[in-house]
């Protein structure tokens, strides 16, 4: 499957901004889901995932309340809702894919391989 992700920007403190990830060669369904991010000298981090069905979502602790994911896989798309953005939310976002099973969820979504990745989107939050 190929990934690409779009949506990101400049944004004030207490903004909002809504990323995308486009998905084509193989089933969207077939794959859970993620939404990792990198900022400048850190190590890339897990923000977000959800199950194949959409029906698990699980988020890292930094973004819960404030980011939201989801999916349409009827059009391949997966999208980060992500709002109250802080100035430590700047980095690039990434989307990426796992070919799980139809059972994995919660906790477990953050602990996938994701052998898929996305060429990444740049979100900066000024302050």
């Amino acid at each position: 499957v190929q990934l690409q992700a779009s949506g990101g920007g400049l944004v004030q403190a207490g903004g909002s901004l809504r990323l995308s990830c486009a998905a084509s060669g193989r089933t969207l369904s077939n794959y859970a889901m993620g939404w990792f991010r990198q900022a400048p000298g850190k190590e890339r981090e897990f923000v977000a995932a959800i199950n194949r069905s959409g029906g698990s979502k699980y988020y890292a602790d930094s973004v819960k309340g404030r980011f939201t994911i989801s999916r349409d896989n009827a059009k391949s798309a997966v999208s980060l809702q992500m709002n109250s953005l802080k100035p430590e939310d700047t980095a690039v976002y990434y989307c990426a894919a796992d070919r799980t099973t139809w059972f994995t969820s919660g906790r477990d979504l953050e602990d996938l391989r994701y052998d898929y990745w996305g060429q990444g989107t740049q979100v900066t939050v000024s302050s």
